[in-house]
């Protein structure tokens, strides 16, 4: 319930329906029957947040348990801050209108590098302390989880503890902990040192780092109760694990509106320079009744009209064939659209293809990653130009006319020769509808190119490669562009300098923490959209803090060096990364998980169960 004063600013700012909450699903408690205030906080505008199914997860989970409420926060978009500020009004939750110095624990999820300064920002609007030194009470405890925890050193100043890997378990515990510990009178550090005892906590001020002369990483050590190397948390089994059955509708469009059906985690592909499929792992499959169950469900929920399935490789599912069948049965009938991102061009059936001929067509996306086949073998890609090609030519002979295909651009061992490949390739997918004597009359092809900028990250065979620098990124984009030669062909790829950035935040250790606050005293926010990013306040915060960015970003590291996240344990083991690195050298690949076990060693944190190996 907002506040009239709250209320008061709504006229003044575009989209008041991003903070006025309210909505189908959200969940209002009476504030004398619980014990326990949990904000949960998205550091972007409501439209993304709203997007990111983590969040409608631990939303639900949270507001399961009668003692406790989670409430919703997102970053407010620029109008709605100068308002704030201007007028006293502190950050809010979307559920009571309360400010977020007011709540038990403050959670954000770390979905991207450059929300960083958003974090700061939110916690400064709110009322609370920035720096985790600085907050001397045991709540507000500020917490963080998401992929970017994989590396959290470059905000461990602002983090009380961070959250490795999976949260649906770890985060009642901790709830169940810190209400334990209010009730004692604790303080502080009597919680977090205990806190530090639950696999999946890593608590950075239980940990002190020093370096060697010439920055790198000397030694972390570990205080008090903290574990030597911190493990990641994951679920064992995604049929019993907690899965929403209603989410929150929006009252505006948001960036994926619609219904999301996780169908399993991790992925068996072994691309090197993918994060995401290595700290996920694991292989762990939900059984297509299940799915087909919590899918229904949700559209009946919601009154959603789409529904996505979400996984790296969705094309991967081993139910696939069977689950597609089961949700068109009462999809179609409705009008539900199913939608099948993540889709791989060396298993698109014959089967699948049929099925999604009788839902309405968008275009087809696939991921190549590198145009020539030399490349993605470095990768471990493991897909030929004849799978692209076959691949494309069952969907123009199902009726599409529209591919969009996603490349990198600054890969290790990358040349020219790879960047005019990407135009290349483009080309005969073109060819290749013309050629096609079953396409539709009167329409022609559209061919996507989508190039993103390599950045090494943290927890993969690529984590000690050189990032190419920004002139290095431009001079590729420019032989790009020289290297298409067709209309149908649309190129877009990522500026550079955000690049950069990224790769900097991502391989950072503490220093980069000076940076960040400097950063944001200048004025920096929202880094990851174009018409904010300032890429020069961010250069004069690395001067100003000393710290030379390109030692992050453009520099070779050797096996041997202690890296900033080494006392973190996602499953993988160290040689085996580097096993994986030397092959990309040699542009050697590396079998996916069905089809040979490499072990990576990550079955280990599940029992020694993967179910890759079915």
């Amino acid at each position: 319930m907002l506040s009239k004063k709250q209320e008061s600013l709504l006229q003044k700012v575009q989209k008041p329906a991003r903070y006025i909450g309210g909505e189908v699903n959200s969940v209002v408690k009476d504030k004398s029957k619980i014990k326990f205030r949990y904000a949960f906080c998205f550091p972007d505008n409501y439209e993304i947040g709203m997007s990111h199914l983590g969040m409608k997860i631990l939303y639900s989970l949270v507001n399961e348990r009668e003692d406790a409420w989670c409430e919703r926060v997102f970053a407010p978009w620029v109008d709605m801050e100068e308002e704030m500020r201007k007028n006293n009004v502190p950050l809010f939750a979307l559920e009571s209108g309360d400010s977020l110095s007011e709540f038990d624990m403050i959670g954000f999820t770390l979905q991207y590098e450059l929300s960083y300064t958003n974090i700061l920002n939110m916690l400064d609007l709110g009322g609370v302390p920035i720096k985790s030194k600085d907050r001397k009470n045991l709540t507000p405890l500020v917490v963080a989880g998401g992929p970017c925890a994989c590396n959290p050193e470059p905000i461990a100043d602002f983090i009380d503890l961070f959250m490795l890997g999976e949260g649906e378990e770890v985060t009642n515990e901790l709830i169940d902990l810190l209400e334990k510990h209010k009730e004692m009178g604790s303080d502080k550090y009597e919680f977090l040192c205990e806190a530090a005892k639950i696999q999946g906590v890593y608590v950075p001020s239980l940990y002190d780092v020093s370096y060697n002369a010439d920055g790198t990483v000397k030694n972390i050590a570990n205080k008090a109760t903290a574990p030597k190397r911190v493990k990641k948390r994951i679920i064992g089994d995604l049929n019993k694990v907690y899965y929403p059955d209603k989410f929150v509708v929006p009252f505006i469009d948001v960036v994926h509106d619609r219904a999301v059906c996780e169908i399993f985690r991790g992925c068996i592909r072994g691309c090197r320079f993918c994060q995401a499929g290595f700290i996920y792992r694991p292989i762990r499959e939900k059984n297509y009744g299940t799915a087909n169950r919590q899918a229904k469900r949700l559209c009946d929920s919601t009154g959603y009209d789409e529904i996505s399935l979400c996984s790296l490789s969705t094309s991967d599912y081993t139910g696939i064939d069977k689950l597609i069948p089961e949700m068109f049965s009462w999809a179609l009938k409705e009008n539900i659209n199913v939608s099948l991102p993540s889709l791989r061009v060396d298993n698109f059936s014959d089967e699948l293809m049929d099925e999604l001929k009788k839902i309405r067509r968008s275009g087809l996306t696939f991921a190549p990653e590198a145009g020539t086949q030399r490349l993605r073998d470095a990768i471990n890609k493991n897909v030929t130009e004849e799978e692209v090609i076959s691949t494309c030519e069952k969907a123009f002979v199902g009726g599409w006319t529209a591919v969009k295909l996603y490349f990198m651009m600054g890969l290790p061992t990358e040349t020219l020769d790879d960047i005019a490949g990407i135009a290349e390739l483009a080309q005969k997918v073109v060819d290749l509808y013309y050629s096609n004597p079953g396409k539709p009359k009167g329409k022609g092809v559209t061919v996507s190119i989508s190039v993103a900028s390599f950045v090494p990250k943290p927890h993969t065979p690529f984590q000690w490669e050189p990032q190419d620098t920004m002139d290095m990124l431009v001079e590729k984009q420019k032989h790009l562009l020289s290297s298409v030669h067709s209309k149908k062909i649309q190129v877009s790829w990522h500026q550079s300098p955000t690049s950069f950035l990224e790769g900097v935040l991502a391989r950072g250790d503490r220093k980069i923490c000076d940076v960040i606050y400097s950063a944001w005293k200048k004025g920096c926010k929202f880094d990851s959209w174009d018409e904010f990013f300032d890429f020069d306040k961010w250069m004069e915060a690395f001067d100003e803090c000393g710290v030379n960015p390109s030692f992050y970003a453009n520099r070779k590291r050797e096996y041997d060096e202690i890296l900033p996240w080494d006392h973190l344990d996602y499953g993988i083991r160290k040689d085996f990364l580097i096993d994986e690195n030397k092959k990309a050298h040699m542009s050697v690949t590396t079998p996916n998980c069905r089809q040979k076990c490499a072990a990576c060693g990550a079955a280990k944190l599940n029992g020694g169960k993967c179910d890759a190996k079915r």
